[in-house]
């Protein structure tokens, strides 16, 4: 269903695309648009028991293309290094395919929400859940169901991490 990666060694294992998904602080979610264009937002989120949490305004496109087709992708770069002598870049990367939930029950919804808390704020959970009160009837939760993931790095960080065998393409 999903393809194979033409790079192959390239691919990241699943711990360390998991990695750089609990690592990074923000993401690109691609969504289907108005009119089937693809819509990509920068947002937020937090990686907790394999799935993805995202939250937004009560109305917007990110949501009415969610509403339209669950199916999403989401990309996060962890590094990503110009090498302008080499003409390349050295990056760190991953992306998500899956299919967005929106929270309606109130105890996934704040769950959610804690688990955004628990990332960006530590140690300041009475104060996060004082915020996710008063924000509570402006603010939407979503889950990010993965059904693929991939990470991939550039050759040259391979290279560095695992042991030469031989010359590389």
């Amino acid at each position: 269903m999903f393809r194979d990666m033409r790079r192959k060694k390239q691919l990241l294992s699943e711990a360390e695309t998991i990695e750089i998904l609990q690592s990074c602080t923000s993401g690109v979610l691609a969504v289907l648009g108005d009119e089937d264009y693809p819509y990509a937002v920068p947002l937020s989120y937090a990686y907790k028991d394999g799935k993805l949490y995202f939250h937004f305004a009560t109305e917007g496109h990110k949501l009415d293309g969610i509403r339209k087709n669950s199916k999403v992708s989401f990309c996060v770069i962890q590094a990503d290094t110009v090498v302008p002598h080499a003409f390349t870049t050295h990056y760190r990367s991953a992306v998500v395919f899956g299919k967005a939930r929106l929270l309606t029950d109130d105890s996934e919804k704040k769950y959610a929400l804690q688990c955004l808390v628990e990332k960006y704020s530590p140690g300041f959970a009475a104060e996060g859940d004082a915020e996710i009160e008063r924000d509570w009837k402006r603010v939407c939760a979503a889950e990010l169901q993965i059904e693929h993931m991939t990470g991939k790095a550039a050759i040259e960080i391979i290279n560095q991490q695992r042991p030469s065998d031989g010359p590389h393409e």
